[in-house]
């Protein structure tokens, strides 16, 4: 991948170098700002259509600001005692005791995934749902990941489909401004709810191929598994990312990365990694499991299996507030009838008021597994929640698209769908020519991918909650509001607590509230 190279003035330089690792690679630590500034930085990193690098000048360096030098005091000592401890006790634990800022630019939608796998780790990624994709890279390419191992056919797929996804936007921001004129509303704040909306509705034209920047905060420990997985990974991109990453971090937090390269420590660690894939490749395909994936009518959410019943969960509530063993809770609270237990449930829920409020762990000792089929745009958001455990399928064409309404509504349905044509044209030939792991960068997003989600209960309501509500995208939206109706006909009271969710399906601006919200936070700060 040839990666964009950014120019920053002699000024600019002066600046930047004393708080980043680089200014030249797209992979790079953050060093010597405040936490809060660096906390900040990823924060607006999201909305932010430049790059990092880019955005601290623009936007956090203060007129006539001179950078100091990054504190260096009693670096040398804390090294050499992270050293003893963790390679020569093999204390993990004290890896988690340090940490660091990473930012990794122009990274496919693809490489995004392999990025964001890790529990134990903060993400901010740059949105399809808030930046258009119809700009231009200095190279006079579209923003997609490039190799020129994929061929000329490749190029013209890719150009193709940015050339009709920028068509669309612009015809789906008038289509939008007609059907939902402004009522009242601060004109700036009706405007990004009428782009926003039509990036919505475009976002599933792009390919997974689209670049992304993404923010990463970690521990040492967190870094550890993911440079490894990086290095570990059957695709070139997270491999040669991965090699950036530690060569990086090693800058900030040396001592945490010593064992990456080390042959009998992270060498056999990601010997083991590949072995684990080779070894579920092999027998997939000794049972006949590697090409079973059909083409559906539709997304779908299954309900496969449920462990626990609200008996359980009322019983897990009270542990902690009782002082008899779990069995004699189980015994008390199975006399009561299913209305008793309702009642009861919501009480130790509690008056919840809003979405924020959890209630405790008790609501850990159920479990729902879900598997879904839905578009790559959708999964990409529901895998974000890491407490979960979410396992998924190669992206591929062979599930199916759907068209958005919004765009058929507005003319341009027979253009998007020439573009999942040219998609999944791409797709086909690269996997024939036998790039198999590099032929998803050719996928729209709006393609289907099947998944899993393992998860509890109480990450349920948080997801379910969070992610049926009416600022989300469609197409989560309506797998979260499936799984509460599943996780209602199992365990009623269970569906009735995740009060705060947004059924509502007619046609709206779903930005639109959350934009007005923020002019007047806007306002109110003067």
């Amino acid at each position: 991948m040839e990666y964009p190279v950014e120019q920053f003035s002699s000024s600019e330089q002066g600046l930047l170098e004393p708080y980043f690792t680089n200014l030249d690679r797209p992979v790079f630590c953050i060093v010597g700002l405040p936490e809060v500034v660096k906390g900040a930085l990823f924060a607006r990193y999201s909305r932010y259509p430049g790059t990092l690098r880019r955005l601290y000048l623009d936007e956090f360096v203060e007129q006539d600001q001179q950078a100091p030098p990054p504190q260096q005091s009693g670096t040398e000592r804390a090294e050499r005692l992270y050293e003893r401890v963790f390679l020569e006790f093999g204390d993990d634990s004290v890896a988690q005791l340090g940490g660091a800022h990473l930012a990794c630019e122009w990274a496919s939608n693809v490489l995004t995934k392999v990025l964001q796998r890790g529990r134990l780790a903060s993400y901010l990624e740059q949105s399809t749902r808030y930046i258009a994709y119809d700009q231009r890279l200095p190279s006079g390419r579209y923003r997609y990941y490039w190799d020129e191992r994929f061929g000329e056919s490749y190029l013209q797929s890719m150009e193709r489909i940015f050339d009709l996804y920028s068509a669309g936007l612009t015809q789906l921001q008038q289509w939008c401004a007609e059907q939902f004129p402004r009522e009242g509303e601060p004109e700036s704040v009706w405007e990004r709810s009428i782009k926003a909306k039509a990036l919505d509705a475009m976002r599933g034209l792009l390919p997974a191929a689209s670049l992304s920047h993404v923010g990463i905060f970690a521990s040492g420990q967190a870094y550890e598994q993911l440079v490894m997985r990086l290095l570990a990974s059957p695709l070139p991109e997270a491999r040669e990312v991965g090699g950036m990453a530690l060569e990086e971090l090693r800058k900030v937090i040396p001592a945490f990365l010593r064992r990456v390269d080390m042959p009998d420590r992270g060498g056999a660690w990601i010997d083991y990694l590949q072995q684990l894939r080779s070894r579920a490749s092999d027998a997939a395909q000794r049972f006949g499991l590697e090409d079973g994936r059909d083409e559906q009518s539709g997304s779908s959410v299954r309900l496969l299996r449920h462990e626990g019943t609200e008996e359980d969960l009322l019983a897990a509530c009270l542990y902690e507030a009782g002082a008899t063993s779990e069995d004699e809770m189980l015994d008390a609270v199975s006399e009561l009838d299913s209305t008793q237990r309702a009642q009861m449930i919501a009480d130790l829920a509690g008056e919840r008021g809003n979405r924020r409020h959890k209630p405790g762990r008790g609501w850990e000792s159920v479990r729902y597994r879900f598997e879904i089929v839905s578009d790559y745009g959708a999964f990409r958001d529901l895998q974000r929640h890491r407490l979960l455990t979410c396992q998924w399928q190669q992206l591929g064409c062979e599930l199916g698209a759907e068209i958005p309404e919004e765009v058929i509504e507005a003319g341009y349905g027979d253009a998007y769908r020439k573009g999942l044509e040219v998609s999944r044209g791409e797709f086909e030939r690269l996997r024939s020519e036998g790039f198999e792991q590099d032929s998803t960068y050719a996928v729209s997003l709006a393609y289907r991918i099947r998944y899993l989600l393992d998860l509890n209960a109480r990450e349920a309501m948080h997801l379910i909650e969070l992610r049926s509500g009416r600022e989300g995208h469609p197409s989560y939206r309506a797998v979260a509001l499936e799984m509460l109706d599943q996780v209602a006909e199992v365990h009623p009271s269970v569906g009735a607590a995740m009060a705060f969710t947004d059924h509502e399906t007619e046609a709206r601006l779903e930005r639109l509230q959350g934009e007005i919200r923020r002019h007047r936070r806007i306002e109110a700060a003067g």
